[in-house]
């Protein structure tokens, strides 16, 4: 996917499963996914200035550039962690690659400047999670938060939930939740669900590429493992199964341990962070350190390397004519460089390769240890 445009930011943006939201922003979806949910995602701030505490002078903000995978705590929305690292790398412009529900834990993924230029590549890109289900309720949210619905004494062996899970593998039809982020008539169904009305939501077709119980730790609880296409709700693979084994289930834990390129590995916690940054404050350290280069979102699309002659040709927003023996015979989308330096997204047809994303990393980028994957 490429973005048009000069600088056509969202922030932040969002995602588009579960481990979204129920509630106030989009919808990520519980799904354990790429919409990873947030149920109760805070409302955005009123326009208007606030007043600072005790007139203190704004800091100025700077250009940054690059990727921190944050491992978002238990009780944080992902708006409020994306403001947080903003705050602390006092950063221009930030975003997120996929909402993460609140009550969800794992890698969030927060661009930083022109790392925002490739946050679609992140969303578009598969999502891991690990989750366990309660049995014996199913609530309208489909998760811990929700009014209990429906209730049964009856417990699954592992034995029947295993013999059921190549039914949700592959690509299935998938009804969201109720309180999911998806517009009805121009309304988020879980406004109008908050509101009393029951939504009817069409079913869609969802990838699940992988399902497997790993533990049964008791009679009650079972934990799964998932990795999931764009757009999958968790918390619907947790109701679903459950009916179909007449138990009724929902979600009580979830965790996302993989999102595109970025895995647990990449993943930096709250408190870390921010022991970072004041060492860096004091002289002792570099944000640079925090950061994962902006090109690591590319991974799975081809690099082309340019002489600089045709850099400056491509910064300038004109088309390069590709010719002679070195020349690819590929034609889509590429990411350029020059002098082993990200430069643009550009696509490659008819002989040409057209920029359509130039990236400017004046300021703040990751550190080259990061970029040699020495830390």
């Amino acid at each position: 996917m490429i973005v048009t445009g000069a600088n056509s930011l969202i922030e932040p943006p969002t995602g588009d499963s579960d481990g979204a939201q129920k509630n106030n922003s989009s919808d990520a979806n519980h799904d354990v996914t790429n919409h990873d949910a947030s149920h109760r995602e805070e409302q955005p701030a009123r326009a208007g200035k606030q007043p600072r505490p005790n007139n203190q002078p704004r800091r100025d903000k700077r250009d940054v550039h690059g990727w921190v995978v944050l491992d978002k705590p238990i009780g944080m929305t992902s708006t409020h962690a994306v403001a947080v690292v903003k705050r602390l790398f006092q950063a221009k412009r930030a975003g997120h690659a996929g909402t993460l529900d609140p009550l969800a834990s794992g890698g969030l993924p927060i661009a930083l400047g022109e790392a925002t230029k490739t946050v679609p590549f992140v969303m578009d890109g598969r999502k891991r999670y690990r989750f366990t289900v309660a049995w014996g309720e199913e609530r309208d949210t489909d998760d811990t938060e929700g009014r209990v619905v429906k209730t049964s004494d009856s417990r699954p062996s592992a034995e029947a939930i295993s013999g059921l899970l190549p039914r949700f593998t592959g690509v299935i039809e998938q009804i969201p939740p109720q309180y999911s982020a998806i517009k009805v008539q121009g309304e988020r169904a879980y406004d109008l669900a908050r509101d009393g009305e029951t939504v009817e939501l069409a079913p869609r077709p969802v990838e699940i590429h992988h399902l497997s119980l790993v533990e049964q730790p008791d009679s009650t609880h079972s934990v799964f493992e998932a990795e999931c296409g764009k757009g999958t709700y968790v918390r619907a693979l947790a109701r679903d199964i459950g009916r179909i084994l007449g138990c009724y289930g929902h979600i009580c834990a979830l965790r996302r341990t993989l999102v595109g390129p970025f895995g647990e590995k990449d993943m930096i916690p709250l408190e870390q962070l921010e022991a970072l940054c004041d060492r860096a404050a004091s002289g002792e350290g570099s944000l640079a350190d925090a950061l994962l280069p902006v090109e690591t979102a590319l991974d799975d699309i081809p690099a082309l390397a340019v002489t600089r002659a045709d850099a400056a040709r491509l910064h300038r927003g004109q088309a390069v004519l590709l010719r002679g023996r070195d020349a690819p015979n590929s034609s889509g989308t590429v990411y350029v460089t020059v002098a082993g330096r990200l430069l643009a997204l550009a696509e490659i047809g008819n002989g040409e390769l057209i920029p359509k994303r130039v990236f400017n990393l004046t300021g703040l980028t990751a550190s080259p240890a990061r970029n040699d994957g020495s830390i």
